[in-house]
């Protein structure tokens, strides 16, 4: 479980309660999904044939432009997830960043779910004594793409949640 026990305002929208504004909300999806699609080499590689995670990174793109429902993002996060059950290394990973980038869409917090699982995927992906050189790098691209509007948010959520997020965000 990525999320801490008490939820952060920052991450809860407006409307309920919290201090994060719609376009915010967007970038942190979008952010997330950019994680998962630069991870998703990785599933489609391993299961050419499976639609579901490529299918959810774009289901959450167009719930940010406003096309679709939360609901229709999150169902195409759990069926990624589902997906990445069946599979181990780094295919598992790259489907679960997949999922976890659509369920933004819902739960703006788990936008370091996506991200933390692409990291596991390029770390499962390398060689054993590459791998945390290529988590780092992963870290170091992420945080590359990072829009400055929520820049800080995301920094400082990596900083307070390394631990729960297995220290994907030592780079």
């Amino acid at each position: 479980m990525i999320l801490p026990k008490v939820r952060d305002p920052r991450f809860i929208t407006v409307r309920r309660g919290g201090t994060l504004q719609d376009g915010d909300h967007r970038l942190l999806a979008i952010w997330a999904v950019a994680c998962a699609e630069h991870v998703l080499h990785l599933f489609e590689s391993v299961q050419p044939l499976d639609p579901r995670p490529r299918h959810a990174i774009e289901q959450t793109r167009a719930w940010a432009r406003g096309e679709i429902k939360m609901s229709q993002a999150r169902a195409a996060g759990g069926h990624a997830m589902a997906a990445a059950r069946e599979l181990s290394g780094a295919a598992r990973h790259a489907a679960y960043a997949a999922g976890q980038a659509a369920v933004v869409a819902h739960v703006a917090a788990l936008e370091l779910g996506a991200a933390a699982y692409a990291i596991k995927a390029e770390r499962a992906a390398a060689a054993p004594d590459e791998r945390e050189a290529a988590g780092r790098f992963e870290c170091q691209w992420q945080r590359a793409q990072l829009p400055n509007e929520i820049r800080d948010l995301v920094l400082d959520d990596q900083r307070l949640r390394n631990e729960l997020c297995w220290f994907a965000f030592g780079c």
